[in-house]
C-alpha cells in the first residue's frame, strides 16, 4: 500500500475527543480520592471536634482556601495535560501565582514579627505531622487520578504525573487542614506548600512509568 494512501485512510472520519470523555473520569477519580483521603484521616485522627470554630479558625480557613484553590488550578492543568499534544504549560500560571501569593504573605508575616518569634511561627507543634500526613493522604487521590489519566492520551507524561501529584498533594493538605489548625502564614507556606511540591515532584518522577502507553 502506498504511503499517501495509508495516510489518507488513517485521516478519514477522525473526530475530536469530547471534553467529557476526559473530564468526567478525572472528576470521578478526584471524588473517589477525596473520600478515601477523608476516611483515612478519620481512621487516624477521628472526627474533628470543632472544625469551623475555636482558636485559629481564620488560619484554618486560609489553609483550606489555599489548598482547595491549588486543587482547582491543578485540575485545570490535569485536564490539559491529559490531551495529546497539549502540554498545558499556560495552566501552570495560576498554580505559580498561588504559591507566590502564599510566599509573599509568609515573608510579610515574618517581617512584621520580631526575629525571636520566627522559630515558633515556622516550626509549630504539628510540622512533622504535616510532613508525614499530607503525602500519606495524597496516595489514594494520586492512584485514582493516574487511573483516570490512563484513559486519556497524555504525551508529556512527566507534566501529567506532576499535575496528578500536585492535585493529590493539595487535596491531601486540604483534608489535613480540616482536622489540624495551622499556626501561622509561614507555617502554611512551608509545611503545607512544601509537601504539596514534594508530591508534585514525586508525580513527575512516577508519571513516565505509570502513564506509559
Amino acid at each position: 500500500m502506498r504511503t499517501d494512501r495509508l495516510i489518507e485512510m488513517l485521516g478519514t472520519n477522525l473526530e475530536p475527543v469530547k471534553q467529557g470523555e476526559l473530564r468526567n473520569p478525572l472528576v470521578i477519580a478526584l471524588a473517589v480520592g477525596a473520600v478515601a483521603a477523608i476516611c483515612l484521616m478519620l481512621a487516624i485522627f477521628g472526627v474533628p471536634a470543632s472544625p469551623l470554630s475555636g482558636e485559629g479558625l481564620s488560619l484554618r480557613l486560609l489553609a483550606l482556601a489555599f489548598t482547595l484553590a491549588l486543587v482547582c488550578a491543578g485540575a485545570r492543568l490535569l485536564v490539559r495535560s491529559a490531551r495529546p499534544g497539549e502540554p498545558g504549560r499556560r495552566a501552570l500560571i495560576p498554580v505559580i501565582l498561588l504559591f507566590l501569593a502564599m510566599l509573599a504573605g509568609g515573608v510579610a508575616a515574618l517581617l512584621m514579627t520580631h526575629p525571636a518569634g520566627w522559630g515558633a511561627m515556622i516550626f509549630g507543634p504539628q510540622w512533622a505531622a504535616c510532613l508525614i500526613c499530607i503525602p500519606l493522604f495524597a496516595i489514594a487521590p494520586f492512584a485514582s487520578l493516574v487511573w483516570a489519566l490512563r484513559r486519556g492520551a497524555p504525551t508529556n507524561l512527566r507534566l501529567a504525573g506532576a499535575a496528578a501529584g500536585l492535585v493529590a498533594g493539595a487535596l491531601g493538605a486540604a483534608v489535613f487542614a480540616v482536622h489540624h489548625t495551622a499556626g501561622s502564614l509561614p507555617f502554611i507556606m512551608l509545611w503545607y506548600g512544601g509537601p504539596i511540591v514534594l508530591c508534585a515532584l514525586a508525580g513527575a518522577i512516577l508519571g513516565p512509568r505509570l502513564l506509559r502507553w
